[in-house]
């Protein structure tokens, strides 16, 4: 088995986070260490979360406990697209296609939690 790179859950959120970055950086310059610095912080944090549980899957409770994290996270980015969108910084076209990527992570997320012995 590959590296926590290889893992497609982890392309799609690390490609959901800078697109995150990109389009963040258009956010007024008053949520810079508000809405802009948590919804960076959650997207990138659903990545390093999943490369740390991935390292030590060979512990099953470790590594659920860890896709765990990263579904808060995962979560907790949904919620600070939603502010984005109801703050008006992003369009409803980009809050669906950044709401569906955040939701396919989700999905796989959930799916290796409920599948661990296809990874450990």
């Amino acid at each position: 088995m590959g590296t926590y790179f290889d893992l497609i859950v982890y392309k799609k959120a690390f490609s959901l986070a800078m697109r995150i970055h990109e389009y963040s950086k258009h956010f007024p310059a008053e949520e810079s260490y508000s809405l802009t610095d948590q919804i960076r912080r959650s997207s990138r944090s659903v990545c390093a979360n999943l490369a740390e549980s991935y390292i030590r899957r060979k512990y099953k409770n470790y590594f659920q406990s860890k896709l765990n994290d990263v579904q808060c996270e995962n979560t907790e980015t949904q919620v600070w697209l939603d502010f984005a969108k109801y703050c008006g910084y992003l369009s409803d076209n980009i809050y669906l296609e950044l709401s569906a990527e955040n939701d396919e992570v989700g999905k796989l997320t959930r799916y290796i939690i409920n599948n661990p012995e296809k990874f450990l």
